[in-house]
């Protein structure tokens, strides 16, 4: 994302989401969707509701719920407290300042890029609604597990389903899927807030939608139908990195049903080291609600139903604000060179140690 463009955008998120968190403080902690149930939205020329635009789905609650909530989905009046309480100021560079410590450069580069914004209008435990304790069910039986690394150990054999983490260094197929600049870290489908480029655009005529994220600018055409009845689906020998999408409107909610994944991508995230990656996504129905309830809110629903890796499916909702902005450019690596130095240094560091060891 564009330095320069990222602060003020930032900001006109946290004040948009956070006004209407405020709203939802007094209205029993529900989503602003909840809090606006009788919210009419804007409509296009031809009836619909409008959802275009360009939304933020970046969120701080989890995905799954902390154990000390329990069951328990919404904060309390105490944690909205602390949860709406303005972030520490960043340094500005002031020389009374303490120096950095040794070793901590990297880290802060990387707050710089992370987008911490509000904790969203909705004041949940967790993204995950559904199994009620908010964790993703278990594994079915078998389900193989795909552990990713950043070094040059060998963890898994290819193809490598990992987003942002390799399996590897031996060559390019090794290297996480964002790292190949072939599906964002963030994109999905569905969603997953990330730390940063977690901005999306929706365009819209009467037969189609287009969503588009900025991560990998990956666009996804849906058809739209009459009913889900009238869907109409790929032949099952094609498949797609982020699958075949069709839609149909029920009321004021857009529904998208994604089929056809292939096997190149786990079932579900893509980010996790330490905790592996289970199962793929061939199987997956992925369902996906977006329902405008307020002029600067969309709730987002989705539901992964993957009986192949999952014991039971699941259930997340993040509410995506709007934003005034465009998106940007994803320059994913210039050039694409980044991978071709990434693989050379390893050969590199391979000849010194043979080296080393002669």
């Amino acid at each position: 994302m564009n330095p320069s463009f990222r602060e003020p955008l930032m900001n006109k998120i946290i004040l948009r989401v956070m006004s209407g968190a405020l709203l939802v403080a007094g209205c029993s902690f529900s989503t602003l969707g909840s809090a606006t149930d009788n919210y009419l939205g804007p409509r296009t020329e031809w009836g619909q509701p409008d959802l275009q635009g360009v939304w933020s789905f970046s969120s701080n609650i989890p995905m799954e719920r902390p154990e000390h909530f329990g069951d328990r989905e919404f904060l309390n009046e105490e944690e909205i407290t602390a949860a709406l309480a303005p972030p520490p100021v960043m340094n500005d560079g002031n020389a009374e300042q303490a120096p950095l410590p040794a070793g901590e450069v990297g880290k802060t580069y990387d707050d710089f890029w992370n987008e911490q914004t509000a904790i969203g209008s909705s004041f949940r435990t967790s993204h995950i609604v559904y199994p009620k304790n908010g964790h993703l069910p278990e594994l079915q039986d078998g389900v193989a597990v795909q552990f990713g690394t950043r070094g040059s150990e060998k963890t898994a054999e290819r193809p490598a389903r990992h987003l942002a983490r390799g399996i590897g260094i031996d060559g390019p197929e090794d290297r996480g899927l964002s790292e190949r600049c072939l599906v964002g870290f963030n994109a999905g489908p569905p969603f997953t807030p990330s730390v940063y480029n977690n901005n999306v655009q929706i365009f819209q005529n009467a037969d189609t939608v287009v969503i588009m994220t900025e991560m990998i600018h990956e666009a996804r055409i849906v058809p739209l139908y009459d009913s889900a009845d009238d869907l109409v689906s790929l032949h099952d020998d094609i498949r797609l990195y982020s699958g075949d999408s069709r839609g149909y409107w029920e009321g004021d909610t857009l529904i998208v049903v994604t089929k056809n994944f292939n096997s190149l991508t786990a079932s579900f995230g893509g980010l996790a080291a330490d905790s592996g990656l289970p199962g793929t996504s061939y199987d997956k129905v992925l369902t996906e609600k977006f329902s405008r309830v307020g002029p600067s809110i969309i709730d987002y629903e989705f539901t992964v139903d993957d009986p192949s890796t999952y014991t039971d499916k699941f259930t997340g909702i993040i509410p995506i604000a709007e934003i005034d902005g465009l998106l940007y450019e994803y320059a994913c690596h210039e050039g694409n060179y980044a991978m071709l130095y990434m693989l050379r240094g390893a050969r590199v560091q391979e000849a010194d140690a043979l080296a080393t060891s002669n």
